[in-house]
């Protein structure tokens, strides 16, 4: 990988990889692009120049109420639920040097699940105390996998068999949980399960925006150190990284925000087993390259949204049926090469 250095005024210099710079503008780009087309998508279509007009300020105001009030909110979450789920499993296959080191893969994902249902069968909570129920399962589902794989130290593969250990008993707890709820309940937990963006508004934006400024900033300043990780513990000793406050500080992060986002949209599958993957096979690049894994997140589920809208006609599919799919044939694909290579 060539890296170059541009040099600014005063000694100052920033070392860069032509070839990742082009590809999170890439990203970027088709990000964008695939946001303004999803957002002229509808019983209402929109040409992408009448779109950016109406973001502008310079639509009518049956434009302006389908743009503003109805679509804008729901392209936003899928940009932010991507990134937020791609980034989750960027930091936990570096920290487990596993590309299946997934949330998805290794209980995170099934524990927001599990508290998101404790809600509303249990309780019959309301869509937001099924939100607030995802993030704290979540938390407490991260906070014992991690102690249960300490052992002087949090080694990648220990973590990843406890996890796929807990996924199997979280699933049960699932399955338990729909059998015990009655029919009304059963259902709206059965859509929820599924993951799905229709429906999100404002009022789901903005929590999950406000927790994306803060974590994802956090994350990113501490790629170096998680690109060290990497490594192995006893070099990132070597190179002055503070290795297990570190680790505790980025799962945190990764935990909440992969809670966070499920509480937003539903458990939707795979986005963060293979974004990481994709961004690392476009730009590649060593590390977790946590801001291609971010762009790729949020380009995946816009682009599943968007098949989930049109590809079956009058017929739309939650957008967490595709990502199963295309997540599942990828996971058999990683399996195969994974094996291939002598490392399964």
């Amino acid at each position: 990988m060539t890296t170059k250095t541009l040099r600014a005024g005063g000694g100052l210099s920033v070392r860069y990889e032509p070839r990742a710079a082009l590809s999170v503008l890439g990203l970027i780009v088709l990000t964008v692009a695939v946001a303004v087309v999803l957002i002229g998508t509808g019983d209402f279509p929109m040409t992408p120049a009448e779109v950016v007009d109406t973001l502008l300020g310079k639509g009518t105001v049956v434009q302006e109420f389908a743009v503003m009030d109805l679509r804008l909110p729901r392209v936003l979450v899928a940009v932010f639920v991507g990134a937020a789920l791609a980034v989750g499993g960027a930091v936990f296959q570096s920290v487990s040097r596993n590309p299946l080191g997934s949330p998805d893969v290794i209980g995170f994902g099934q524990g927001a699940t599990v508290g998101a249902l404790t809600v509303i069968v249990l309780f019959q909570g309301s869509a937001a105390a099924a939100a607030g129920g995802a993030v704290v399962g979540g938390l407490v589902t991260g906070v014992t996998i991690y102690l249960l794989a300490w052992k002087k130290g949090v080694h990648g593969y220990r973590l990843v068999l406890v996890g796929i250990g807990a996924a199997a008993m979280l699933t049960s707890v699932i399955h338990y949980l729909i059998t015990k709820a009655n029919l009304v309940d059963a259902t709206r937990a059965t859509v929820w399960m599924t993951g799905s963006l229709d429906g999100r508004d404002w009022s789901r934006f903005w929590p999950l925006f406000a927790v994306c400024c803060v974590l994802l900033p956090l994350v990113l300043g501490h790629g170096r150190a998680l690109r060290m990780l990497e490594m192995g513990d006893d070099a990132a000793y070597a190179l002055g990284v503070k290795v297990e406050r570190t680790r505790i500080v980025l799962m945190a992060s990764a935990v909440v925000l992969v809670a966070v986002a499920t509480s937003a949209a539903g458990p939707i599958v795979f986005v963060s087993l293979s974004a990481p993957q994709l961004a690392r096979r476009l730009t590649r690049a060593p590390g977790p390259n946590l801001a291609a894994s971010a762009l790729m997140g949020s380009a995946l589920l816009l682009s599943a949204d968007w098949v989930a809208t049109n590809a079956f006609g009058e017929r739309q599919l939650p957008v967490g049926v595709v990502t199963g799919i295309l997540g599942g044939c990828y996971l058999l694909w990683l399996l195969v090469t994974e094996r291939k290579a002598g490392r399964i």
